[in-house]
């Protein structure tokens, strides 16, 4: 990005300070688990890229003979896919209501536990050429805003984000995840789009952010649970608490994800 907002330095820095803080429980855990053997499948949802291909390179390293192979998309698809009978061994979702599906349907193998948050920003091109704002902002009708569809854990915080602020606005495309959101306002297909703030710090240079306020604004909680049926329980589990550990969770913060 060409500017570091405040919130998004107050966000990283009280990640970074609770992860620091971090008992001890989670390297034991990761240092226990180091014997594990076998590959998993984890479904995470598109916000995750960057971050969990980081943290799978990591659990790797700590345990040479496991591995993580990742399928990334929005959290109602993927958690679709697995009520269908979808191959999965852990599911990470972007909101507690993908992850009620799973547990409503009785496919989860362990009670599902907060690894992450993350908060909602407008993204924008560099140097933010429509001069937007703030959510008001998108209302205008010569603004080509896009969102994710409704059933999206992001589509569903915008519309929450929009009720709080008493606008109306009206998206020219619903994308089905929010890195399809990123790939049009960073191609200029779009004015601006409601995404992560993860989202704008993986985008780099490539992109701007204009903050939502506090009070408008949703804390996303991101819900980890092993699938029923997984072939590798135990490399599950040493995933979830390797994700949940001191190294895990340093390295969500180097992506702007606060803690659980």
């Amino acid at each position: 990005m060409r500017r570091t907002t405040p919130l998004l330095v107050f966000v990283t820095a009280l990640a970074l300070i609770a992860a620091g803080c971090a008992d001890d429980g989670g390297d034991d855990a990761a240092a226990a688990s180091a014997t594990v053997e076998g590959d998993i499948t984890v479904f995470a949802a598109a916000s995750l890229t960057d971050g969990f291909t980081e943290v799978g390179e990591a659990f790797s390293v700590a345990n040479p003979e496991a591995g993580a192979t990742f399928s990334f998309d929005g959290s109602s698809s993927l958690v679709a896919q697995i009520i269908e009978g979808a191959p999965v061994d852990v599911f990470a979702s972007a909101d507690t209501t993908s992850m009620d599906k799973l547990t409503e349907a009785g496919l989860n193998a362990d009670e599902p536990v907060i690894f992450a948050t993350n908060l909602l920003t407008i993204i924008v091109e560099p140097g933010n050429p429509t001069g937007i704002t703030g959510v008001e902002d998108l209302a205008d009708p010569d603004l080509d805003v896009i969102v994710c569809a409704s059933e999206v854990p992001c589509g569903a915080y915008a519309n929450q984000i929009f009720d709080s602020a008493g606008v109306e606005v009206t998206p020219v495309s619903f994308e089905q995840n929010v890195r399809g959101v990123v790939t049009k306002v960073t191609a200029g297909e779009a004015d601006a789009g409601i995404v992560y703030v993860t989202d704008v710090t993986a985008a780099g240079d490539d992109a701007d952010m204009v903050e939502i306020p506090v009070g408008i604004n949703v804390v996303a909680e991101y819900p980890i649970a092993t699938v029923a049926g997984s072939a590798n329980p135990e490399v599950d589990q040493a995933f979830i608490d390797f994700l949940l550990g001191s190294e895990g969770q340093a390295i969500l913060a180097t992506y702007g994800f606060g803690a659980s």
